[in-house]
């Protein structure tokens, strides 16, 4: 049942015992959020578009509507100790409103107007010394040239799990892609091709008071552009996790980041590392840390935003391995298969309460520890075959 958010009266603030979180979004991260901070006490409010999100089934109060509309931005901090971000897609001059109304924001309206610019951001990690692949900004076609082919166009704004990227492998393929990412309207940069022997991440949270912790280095492996699977902790030489590491507290202490982020990193195939991007947030590649960590990326982001002190990073287990669910086909949200995944031993399903499954939508995960990562790995797809969301399921 879906409640409206004006159903519910809220009290005083002040008449709490735990702090009230405004959370910016509601889908499956706001909900992972919202789960860790209910531990302490904690009351969520969430704004959304539409009734109708995974973080429902655990706010206090929902504002349904508009999250770039100023004043549903304001009601919320009206209604919240501190307000934070699911998403990076919410309009900075919104933000800025809203700290200049006097809320707490975490990430802050300014960090994010630096970052949302993914030129913007490479040219701040530049600055500051951090290794990338080659990029140029590309107002015309003729800018895909750069650096040669294969190159990868880029959206400046507005791209996640690929959406906004093409890869151009020859001079043919420069105006279909760029027919593809609209570059007559969209403001784009290209990027030298990346030759990896390895796709890695980083989970790092920084706290207000710049106490900060990072996450095992993790191997992401994509499908179809979407991250698939995370291997917890990445199979590579220690020094080379080192680096990796030290690149990811480099860049999130160079931008001044509140709470928990995701640092996507490449494992050169000349063993160099180089930073790809950072999401402004919680993260997929972390969310084995419910399950793998003494304090997950979830609990010290909740942490961070509310100027507590930060939990232990460590993992408790060896290995740990996540399998993301997508759907396999437009249709109904309830997983089939879900009795069966439940017989596998030494896993934990997540299903983030979607209504609709979309091909390849994030609709759930699966984590599974084991004392090797061919164990957990081998048990965690084999919960998550049985498991498919959609009609054709």
């Amino acid at each position: 049942m879906h409640r409206s958010g004006n159903v519910v009266p809220l009290q005083p603030k002040h008449s709490i015992p735990a702090p009230r979180i405004g959370i910016i979004g509601g889908g499956q991260l706001a909900k992972m959020t919202a789960m860790a901070a209910v531990q302490f006490g904690c009351e969520i409010v969430v704004l959304e578009r539409k009734d109708d999100f995974p973080a429902h089934s655990l706010d206090t109060h929902a504002i349904v509507g508009d999250w770039d509309d100023p004043a549903l931005v304001l009601q919320l901090g009206s209604l919240a100790d501190v307000v934070m971000l699911e998403n990076e897609f919410v309009n900075t001059e919104t933000l800025k409103a809203l700290t200049a109304d006097g809320h707490k924001l975490w990430p802050s309206a300014e960090m994010m107007s630096l970052v949302q610019d993914k030129l913007r951001q490479k040219e701040t990690f530049a600055k500051a010394g951090i290794p990338l692949p080659r990029y140029a900004e590309a107002p015309t076609r003729e800018s895909l040239h750069t650096f040669g082919f294969p190159a990868v166009l880029k959206r400046r704004r507005d791209s996640y799990d690929g959406k906004g990227n093409a890869t151009v492998r020859t001079a043919a393929d420069v105006a279909a892609a760029w027919k593809q990412l609209q570059g007559d309207k969209n403001a784009l940069y290209v990027e030298e091709f990346c030759s990896f022997r390895m796709e890695l991440a980083v989970i790092v949270t920084r706290g207000q008071n710049g106490e900060i912790v990072s996450y095992p280095v993790v191997e992401t492996i994509n499908r179809e552009h979407t991250c698939h699977i995370v291997k917890a902790p990445a199979a590579v030489p220690a020094d080379i996790a080192a680096e990796a590491t030290s690149i990811a507290l480099k860049a999130i202490e160079s931008i001044g980041g509140v709470g928990s982020f995701g640092v996507e990193l490449f494992f050169l195939a000349d063993g160099r590392i180089a930073l790809n991007e950072i999401a402004p947030r919680v993260h997929n590649t972390g969310h084995y840390t419910i399950e793998a960590c003494l304090c997950s990326q979830f609990e010290n982001h909740v942490r961070a935003v509310l100027g507590w002190p930060l939990g232990s990073s460590k993992m408790i287990v060896p290995a740990a391995c996540m399998v993301n669910l997508l759907g396999y086909s437009e249709g109904s949200g309830v997983p089939q298969g879900l009795s069966d995944a439940l017989g596998v031993a030494g896993t934990h399903i997540h299903v983030y309460g979607k209504t609709r499954s979309v091909r390849g939508r994030k609709m759930g995960h699966i984590t599974a520890l084991g004392g090797t990562m061919d164990e957990a790995f081998a048990r965690a797809q084999s919960a998550a075959d049985f498991i498919r969301f959609g009609d054709e399921a």
